[in-house]
């Protein structure tokens, strides 16, 4: 069997940084979804590879960065998120067991778990915010992977969050662009203010990735682009140099 062209080679993974970017809707889990949906599925899948490729060098740890973590908060052992809000009885520990005074997880953070969970990732953990992700990737020896969880814009069509915007599906497609290019400074560029704007919650998670690789060569593979509920669903895995 030959060598999968998108992956580098043994010799990189023990100075590589690994990522898999994953949208961070509720959906993803299925008791979330109730009846399954096609298009639930896909983006299941797709997430489920990228984080399989993040992983196959053997992170010696696994960031999860999402929005909602405030500057200078880490998540770790006894951290806890749960879906009760939205009428789900699941709670999930970060890593190890929850424990009461524990801090309470983002939702990214805790679709960013349920992910490694399910991908049987049972190593080092650490969750931060987009502030403190670029700081913390360069801190780090060996091998890091990092979960990377957001959005695009939530005003794809009439009957999303925001409601239409022309401008969102353009913007969506040229963060695919560079995920798929494995750009690191097109994502560090990318316009906050006109993210806040189309609702593109993943905006200051892409920057902070783009920002923490910006001196690296990357390989690069889209997995998914697509909006199936008003919601760009952005999926890629990258590995860095």
């Amino acid at each position: 069997m030959s060598a999968d062209p998108r992956r580098p080679p043994a010799s990189f993974a023990p100075f590589g940084v690994t990522v898999a970017f994953c949208p961070a809707p509720p959906l993803l889990v299925p008791a979330v979804e109730g009846r399954p949906e096609t298009d639930t599925a896909t983006l299941r899948r797709a997430c489920a590879d990228a984080v399989a490729a993040m992983l196959a060098v053997t992170p010696a740890v696994v960031v999860v960065v999402g929005a909602g973590a405030p500057a200078g908060v880490r998540f770790g052992d006894g951290d806890a998120g749960d879906l009760r809000g939205i009428g789900v009885d699941l709670e999930l520990p970060f890593t190890g067991r929850v424990r009461p005074g524990g801090r309470r997880l983002p939702l990214p953070h805790l679709l960013g778990t349920w992910l490694l969970d399910q991908a049987g990732y049972a190593g080092t953990r650490v969750g931060v915010g987009p502030d403190d992700l670029p700081g913390l990737v360069r801190s780090l020896p060996g091998a890091v992977g990092v979960l990377a969880m957001g959005d695009g814009s939530a005003r794809r069509s009439v009957k999303a969050p925001g409601h239409l915007d022309p401008a969102a599906e353009p913007f969506d497609d040229a963060v695919a662009t560079a995920l798929g290019a494995g750009d690191a400074a097109a994502l560090a560029g990318l316009d906050e203010g006109e993210g806040q704007r189309l609702m593109a919650a993943g905006v200051p998670v892409w920057r902070a990735v783009g920002s923490a690789l910006a001196d690296r060569s990357v390989v690069a593979h889209l997995h998914a682009a697509s909006a199936p509920f008003g919601v760009g669903y952005l999926v890629a895995d990258w590995a860095a140099r």
